[in-house]
């Protein structure tokens, strides 16, 4: 995250390190865990012992935090969440579990639940590119291979379901029709293969550079809006398999895009 704008400029830290104050807040020291979302108006699901792989992206805020207060715990409470996650998040083939439940108590496992895909057990494929792009930061952060080890093992499965077309489903477990989308998961994907074909060497390397390529190039060819008078760029990101409506726009989706693109160039603008 930077902290220095154009020269001559001071860019204020309080917000991010603010943001920071309030993402540590949720940590649970029994179970290791960042709890993933409050009580649901409506709703008397305890949701208070949940966790979710898309926190897997938050923890560069804590790293960061560290970083500039030379205070310890924001980096100990990310790395020590996405220990758990990697112990409990990331499946013996690479595949993820979207929501993981732990006893808020005793920081005991309890279950799993299928969240914004096809069902418990499947493979929701944004899941699969926040904890692709997730480990390997985490990784950048720490050094700690256990967490290469998680993004390489979530690669080689995230790789190993791309369709021949390289458009990605929401879920690689979903049925054959109807046959949902989510171009946000390829792009994100996409960011995470380049970092790590970053850190590896020789034909592996080339293997991650190829199918963050393949992924951008369907892309650019089956889902981007070339449309000068609308602002986003893709146009068939999902929510989750089970929403009433697919395949739209999803800002994110577009930035992460970019990002691709970005690095591709050698012009990234590092904010993890």
């Amino acid at each position: 995250m930077p902290t220095t704008g154009s020269p001559g400029t001071s860019v204020p830290k309080s917000g991010g390190l603010l943001a920071a104050e309030v993402l540590a807040g949720r940590y649970n020291p029994a179970g290791k865990f960042l709890r993933a979302w409050n009580d649901w108006e409506g709703s008397d699901v305890d949701r208070s012992g949940w966790a979710i792989i898309d926190c897997m992206m938050n923890l560069p805020l804590l790293y960061w935090a560290s970083e500039e207060t030379g205070d310890p715990r924001f980096s100990q409470i990310a790395e020590n969440h996405a220990h758990t996650a990697a112990q409990h998040f990331v499946r013996g083939d690479g595949s993820v579990n979207h929501i993981v439940e732990f006893d808020t108590h005793t920081g005991e496992y309890v279950t799993t639940y299928g969240g914004q895909g096809y069902e418990t057990g499947s493979s929701w494929t944004r899941g699969q590119a926040w904890g692709l792009y997730g480990f390997t930061l985490s990784y950048l952060h720490t050094k700690n291979p256990e967490f290469l080890s998680a993004a390489e093992r979530i690669a080689n499965y995230f790789m190993a379901n791309i369709p021949e077309s390289g458009l990605i489903p929401v879920d690689f477990r979903q049925p054959t029709e109807p046959a949902w989308e989510d171009s946000a998961a390829a792009a994100i994907a996409a960011c995470g293969l380049i970092e790590l074909s970053k850190l590896s060497d020789g034909r592996q390397s080339d293997v991650y550079l190829s199918a963050a390529v393949k992924l951008l190039q369907a892309l650019e060819k089956h889902s981007f809006n070339w449309n000068e008078d609308e602002d986003n760029f893709l146009t068939k990101c999902t929510g989750a398999y089970h929403d009433k409506e697919h395949e739209f726009s999803i800002i994110y989706g577009d930035y992460y895009f970019l990002e691709a693109l970005m690095k591709l160039c050698g012009k990234e603008l590092v904010i993890w």
